[in-house]
């Protein structure tokens, strides 16, 4: 049986490691969303999993609880979360053929601290009342002065946004990704806030005409009666980098902790995660892209078009976080115009 724990149960996972076969995770995603690859796995395994969820500070636990830590496997979204679990020293080096045959190079840690499972896109929301098809081709483009007033983006501070500025960096470098971000925030509609869904929200409403979002949203929004009539008002442009470069994408992903007391399960885990049959349920549940590329992408996000990921290692995009964090509050992006 899969227990669920709270965070202010995690620390009795101590006490449980010997009496059975099991997992312990800390999970930046939401149990619901993370139950069905959990139920999989114990079926296939008989090994329990227990999950605490952390939506904030979870590095922060790791290294408080040191050598202690009953956790075995940090699971969380975004590259800069990832890379900064690693640099934090609360991850250990995985070194196992089965992940790295599974996992694209451009989609794990080269020294194999973290691996990704799935992806996401992060696109343009368009209208399909104002915004042609074809009229959004690069994130170059979003700067160009035909867009003045038309718009919405969540603030550039996130870490979805600073993601973008800092493949924007990676190809173009820090003064063009510069003068790009002013132009940028000289065409938004109206101050950054609130989420990517209330970007859509705010098209729907006709208070812009685009905005920057994450893929999976637009599931998210489906799946929610009262967003359903925003979802439909748009649809999913996919831009490039104008250099030859492909769609930004971004990764969910898995890591050993650096005490795993449940090392050898938790391997089991993680080589279960990147099998074909995981990566499609865990994709489907999420409505991201598999990480392995042979899995089967769901009916709902192939839906949304094809496009080609750009090939940028998400090891370079985390590399220029700083920078990116340092542009946006350089212009004041967060201000609106």
């Amino acid at each position: 049986m899969i227990r669920t724990v709270t965070l202010a149960l995690a620390g009795s996972l101590l006490a449980t490691t010997a009496i059975a076969e099991e997992v312990n995770i800390y999970s930046y995603r939401q149990p619901e969303l993370i139950q069905p690859i959990l139920d999989a796995f114990t079926e296939e395994t008989g090994i329990t999993t227990n999950v605490a969820y952390i939506d904030k500070g979870l590095v922060e636990r790791l290294q408080a609880e040191g050598a202690r830590s009953p956790a075995d496997i940090i699971m969380t979204v975004d590259i800069s979360r990832l890379a900064a679990a690693k640099d934090a020293g609360v991850t250990q080096a995985v070194d196992d053929e089965a992940l790295k045959a599974a996992v694209p190079a451009n989609l794990r840690d080269d020294e194999g601290h973290w691996y990704g499972l799935t992806t996401r896109a992060r696109i343009v929301y368009a209208s399909k009342e104002r915004v042609a098809e074809g009229e959004v081709t690069t994130y170059e483009d979003l700067a160009d002065p035909k867009w003045k007033g038309r718009i919405c983006t969540r603030p550039g501070t996130h870490d979805y946004n600073l993601g973008l500025i800092g493949a924007m960096i990676a190809h173009n470098g820090v003064e063009a990704t510069e003068e790009w971000l002013q132009g940028v925030k000289a065409n938004l509609a109206q101050k950054p806030e609130g989420n990517d869904r209330a970007q859509v929200k705010a098209i729907w409403a006709g208070q812009c005409d685009i905005s920057l979002g994450n893929t999976y949203y637009m599931g998210a929004m489906l799946d929610d009666p009262e967003q359903v009539e925003w979802a439909n008002s748009v649809r999913i442009d996919f831009p490039t980098f104008e250099n030859g470069g492909g769609t930004h994408v971004n990764l969910s992903g898995v890591a050993m902790t650096a005490s795993a007391p449940n090392r050898d399960a938790a391997l089991k885990f993680m080589e279960f995660l990147v099998s074909p049959e995981a990566q499609a349920i865990y994709a489907a549940e999420v409505d991201e892209y598999p990480a392995r590329p042979d899995a089967m992408t769901s009916e709902r996000v192939a839906s949304w078009g094809e496009f080609t990921p750009d090939d940028l290692e998400l090891t370079e995009i985390a590399a220029h976080r700083a920078e990116a964090l340092q542009l946006v509050e350089r212009v004041d992006f967060d201000a609106g115009n």
